[in-house]
């Protein structure tokens, strides 16, 4: 579980990811330079993004876009950080689903994310761990004759809706006789 970092490098950066680095969240930091940022997307699948907007705001406008319409990262949440506020109207229209924080507001949206995303990975772990369970009881099940008969549902006939005929298939079409080839001399083949 991730929190993916695009941002230019530089000591700003670097000193931002150590800020996040301390919520518990692990920081990927990388350029907003295709194919890079997406190739480690997909590979890490981020339940989080963070975009910086001070250096290149359009670069950093068309990178959240392309993220959040790209099936391996739309689920993930967006934040953006240092919005130019000429740029604020555009980026709500196009990425309505994104939220503008500050440096803080991202650290403090991060520990809930990371908490919930633990949850998420929690549940998953237990639903894998049941779903194993039920495939050992239904193997022993299939060992033992005797829990096997007692396994397997009774077979029931099919209703017949009530009221209702039952319709009658049509009978098959019958074919059309071709015309064999004649010869030249009229006889046929």
């Amino acid at each position: 579980m991730s929190v993916l970092f695009l941002d230019f490098p530089g000591g700003e950066r670097d000193a931002r990811v150590q800020k996040l680095a301390r919520t518990g969240a692990h920081i990927l930091p990388t350029e907003l330079r295709w194919p890079g940022f997406f190739e480690l997307a997909k590979k890490e699948k981020p339940y989080a993004i963070a975009i910086d907007f001070a250096q290149a705001p359009s670069h950093a406008l068309e990178t959240a876009d392309y993220l959040a319409k790209a099936k391996e990262t739309r689920e993930a949440a967006f934040y953006l950080l240092q919005v130019p506020a000429d740029r604020i109207d555009i980026v709500s229209k196009r990425l309505p689903q994104a939220k503008i924080v500050s440096d803080q507001q991202l650290a403090a949206e991060l520990v809930e994310a990371e908490k919930q995303a633990q949850e998420r990975a929690r549940q998953k772990k237990e639903a894998a761990a049941q779903a194993r369970k039920n495939a050992r009881t239904r193997a022993a099940a299939e060992k033992s004759p005797a829990a096997a008969r007692a396994a397997k549902p009774s077979p029931q006939k099919p209703k017949k809706s009530a009221g209702k005929p039952e319709r009658k298939s049509a009978p098959p079409k019958k074919k059309k006789k071709t015309r064999r080839a004649t010869h030249r001399s009229g006889r046929k083949r």
